[in-house]
């Protein structure tokens, strides 16, 4: 079915490719039948896809946008191959889409194709010329970048935008990253135009987010607070909101409120500028100095953690934060970590309030997890376990869950599973211990000493590995273990 032709590039038979034996046909979304044999001399995208993937929906807008612009050059068919679960999920989502599909009922091609191209993640877009030749198996990362400009999706033109993104990058500038076409205007809550041009000289934070993210709303208040403060002092700084994935009616919610300046809602140059930045987690804040050039690709953090003492954001700020990280780490204790205002203490069963100095000068680990989280219900047998052997030898140990949950109900359920201590649910601590270890998933187990200092962010890793006798975690223990063994 598939040679190798001149340069690498695999060659298929499209027309023993696509049908089966009992099948020459593909489908359209009101069941319409089209024949194989007719995408004859066509570039055919073959795209992997499934309804129950958050970010494939998010690109079939943007494949749909693009192969309605292309359609009428009347050379190119995108053939979805699906990797839903039943044939509902299928018909539902392949009803938004203007393009044809392997029936759902064809497992055996669906899944034959799967191993066949080696697709390893969904979107998956992989793109065939008119003679079978696989011009490229990255497909949705072109169509992302460079949606219709893309087009032919040879080699050599996207070694052409590759080229062309490359002096874009080395004279980049507030024009270059902010303007489309002939849209040269970024918008106000109000709805007002303000051109980028009055934007330059300035440095412009580009905020990535979107407006139902959790983490995005958590972190709306401390950019507010710090977009004002730096507003209120006469700083040459503004904020240009990059909307995400969001439909009109939550953006505007969200936006109508604001202070500072946005994309338009949609705009082509939202997408480019995810991909222009490499974007991997909402929200980002992406600096761009007062010559247009990046300064700092996210300090969504760093203002969480330090608010307004993070500007100007150049790397003598940075350098002077990471020694004030340093000191603090260094005089780091129990008591800085657990205890804010009246909020001293965690609790036992039945809600018992236990003081948290009476944790002070023991081995404490803080557990992040939830119930709804599969690979935290598979490691607390796990770590139960080791809790109870370093217990039964060392009574100066204690373990804190700190709950993902999304209600009081699930957490009262899942902590009493739990030999150890919590803190109460919804308690405010748990966020900034999140924000301190830099959890990014769960579930995280992060080991602190008697004198109160960080002894490993991978105490979890540690226990999976070596179960009780991890204890006491220092990287002295671990090394004479590791040594023994």
């Amino acid at each position: 079915m598939a040679d190798v032709v001149e340069g690498g590039a695999s060659s298929h038979d499209v027309q023993s490719l696509l049908p089966s034996p009992d099948r020459d046909f593909l489908i359209r979304n009101n069941g319409d039948q089209v024949k194989v044999d007719s995408l004859k001399g066509k570039k055919i995208g073959l795209y992997f896809s499934a309804s129950w993937c958050g970010p494939c929906h998010r690109f079939t807008l943007i494949l749909a946008e693009v192969y309605n612009e292309l359609s009428p050059k009347g050379d190119l068919e995108i053939i979805f191959i699906s990797a839903d679960k039943d044939e509902g999920s299928f018909s539902g989502y392949f009803s938004k889409m203007p393009w044809l599909a392997i029936p759902f009922s064809d497992s055996d091609k669906r899944n034959g194709l799967d191993e066949l191209f080696k697709v390893r993640g969904i979107p998956h877009l992989l793109i065939l010329d008119g003679n079978g030749t696989v011009l490229t198996d990255e497909g949705d990362k072109i169509v992302r970048e460079y949606g219709v400009e893309g087009y032919p999706f040879t080699p050599e033109r996207i070694k052409e935008l590759k080229d062309q993104d490359e002096a874009a990058r080395k004279n980049q500038s507030l024009t270059s990253l902010l303007v489309h076409g002939s849209r040269d205007f970024v918008v106000s809550s109000a709805g007002n135009k303000v051109p980028v041009a009055e934007l330059e000289g300035k440095t412009v934070g580009l905020y990535f987010s979107l407006s139902k993210n959790k983490s995005c709303v958590d972190f709306m208040p401390k950019l507010l607070e710090v977009y004002e403060k730096l507003k209120a002092k006469g700083e040459s700084f503004e904020i240009v909101q990059i909307p995400l994935g969001d439909d009109e009616a939550s953006f505007n919610q969200t936006f109508e409120s604001l202070p500072w300046l946005s994309l338009p809602l949609k705009d082509k140059k939202c997408e480019k500028l995810v991909t222009y930045f490499e974007l991997s987690t909402v929200p980002t804040l992406v600096i761009i100095g007062p010559d247009g050039k990046t300064m700092h690709s996210n300090v969504a953090e760093t203002v969480e953690e330090h608010g307004v003492a993070a500007y100007p954001f150049t790397p003598e700020k940075f350098a002077e934060l990471a020694e004030i990280e340093k000191k603090r780490e260094e005089s780091q204790t129990l008591e800085s970590l657990l205890v804010s205002g009246d909020l001293d203490f965690v609790i036992g069963k039945e809600g018992a309030k236990i003081p948290v100095s009476d944790l002070v000068g023991k081995t404490v680990l803080l557990y992040f997890s939830a119930h709804w989280c599969p690979p935290c219900r598979a490691f607390l047998p796990v770590l139960i376990e080791a809790y109870e052997k370093i217990k039964a030898k060392d009574n100066a140990f204690e373990v804190i869950f700190l709950s993902s949950d999304k209600d009081q109900t699930a957490f009262d359920n899942y902590f009493a599973e739990m030999p150890w201590q919590a803190l109460p649910f919804g308690d405010e601590r748990k966020k900034s211990l999140s924000r301190k270890f830099k959890v990014r998933g769960i579930p995280t187990l992060i080991a602190i000493g008697p004198t109160g200092r960080t002894l490993t962010n991978k105490a979890r890793n540690l226990i999976m590995e070596h179960g009780a006798d991890a204890h006491p975690f220092t990287a002295e223990h671990l090394k004479t273990f590791e040594e023994s063994n």
